[in-house]
């Protein structure tokens, strides 16, 4: 006797139960898979450490951080930034130390994990163009090993982030300074660190009170927002300074 065809609602029921499946992958599975893919080249991983060692701030460092903050101008909380432009602050990476090398290649050499292979070659009179390494991103924890810097995938994975933000310092006094200042402060190494692509983005313009790291960073994030505002005589505001002060709590 042949194999019986399955009835009309048989095949139905069969085919909406193929289609609640592909539903079911399409929402939740394939999103997750996708997200979890690395870049080619590129891997991240957990880390357990605070953020990468930059931001592990020194007894002297938090004991200055304690002392500025209550130094610090108060003002209003500033409106937003509608009127700030990034090219008020010159090219991005302006070799201002004068050293051959651009800005963003001083911070991957300096915020590489040493221990972990670490590559560099020269590009015209920068003898430390970074070409591979791995970072620990300060903000989340998380490790990131690049096989190619120079390859746009990967190098979007980690991205040099202003600790305190470019249109930060715009809102709270920097639309006022000269053109020569502000390239400075865009170019401050105080300023600048190595972060994870997703953090930085995460982070975007957001003042300290508006966005925290990992609470095991939080220290070392305050310690140098509140150094650098204090090297440029930027005020705060109350919210602000007590997400600031909540933070400092953080350090040992």
């Amino acid at each position: 006797m042949g194999a019986r065809t399955p009835s009309r609602p048989g095949r139905i029921l069969g085919v909406v139960a193929l289609l609640l499946v592909a539903v079911v992958v399409a929402v939740f599975v394939w999103p997750r898979l996708w997200t979890a893919l690395p870049v080619a080249g590129a891997t991240t991983q957990p880390d357990t450490r605070a953020g990468n060692t930059l931001m592990v701030s020194s007894p002297a460092e938090v004991a200055f951080a304690r002392g500025a903050i209550g130094q610090l101008a108060l003002v209003d909380a500033p409106g937003t930034a509608a009127d700030y432009r990034r090219a008020a602050f010159g090219d991005a990476w302006t070799d201002t130390d004068g050293n051959g090398c651009n800005q963003r290649d001083d911070v991957l050499q300096r915020d590489a994990v040493p221990s972990a292979p670490h590559s560099v070659g020269r590009q015209g009179s920068c003898d430390h163009d970074v070409l591979s390494g791995t970072w620990v991103d300060p903000y989340s924890g998380a490790s990131i090993t690049l096989t190619d810097a120079k390859e746009p995938r990967q190098a979007e994975s980690v991205q040099i982030d202003h600790i305190v933000a470019l249109s930060v310092a715009w809102r709270y006094g920097a639309r006022s300074w000269t053109a020569e200042q502000r390239l400075q402060f865009a170019n401050d190494l105080r300023d600048l660190v190595a972060s994870g692509g997703g953090s930085n983005q995460a982070k975007g313009g957001a003042d300290a009170a508006q966005w925290q790291p990992i609470i095991p960073a939080q220290c070392g994030y305050a310690v140098r927002y509140i150094t650098v505002k204090a090297a440029y005589a930027l005020p705060t505001d109350r919210a602000e300074k007590q997400a600031l002060t909540r933070m400092l709590a953080t350090c040992p």
